[in-house]
């Protein structure tokens, strides 16, 4: 059986993180950090805006912010051509 994370990431999604800044309505001064990660497609983000949807549905805090980082972890392989040797003899 392949792993449904793997398959996502043929299908192009990478590895979002989100930290969301928000607080609850009782304490509005006293802000605190939720850490998010899954995969998702950049740069629509649907995994994460249906999460965010959510919250907001059904989590009584309010969201201050939202920082995102994304990194697609399958892409292509990078080549470089190299001009020269490098000889050591120890």
């Amino acid at each position: 059986m392949i792993d449904r994370d793997f398959l996502v990431q043929l299908d192009g999604y990478g590895l979002t993180t989100a930290e969301i800044c928000y607080c609850f309505p009782d304490h509005p001064s006293l802000l605190q950090l939720f850490a998010w990660q899954e995969y998702d497609a950049a740069p629509d983000f649907p995994v994460l805006f249906d999460f965010l949807a959510h919250w907001r549905r059904e989590i009584d805090a309010q969201i201050q912010s939202v920082r995102i980082a994304h990194d697609r972890l399958i892409r292509p392989a990078e080549w470089n051509s190299v001009d020269g040797v490098i000889s050591w003899k120890g």
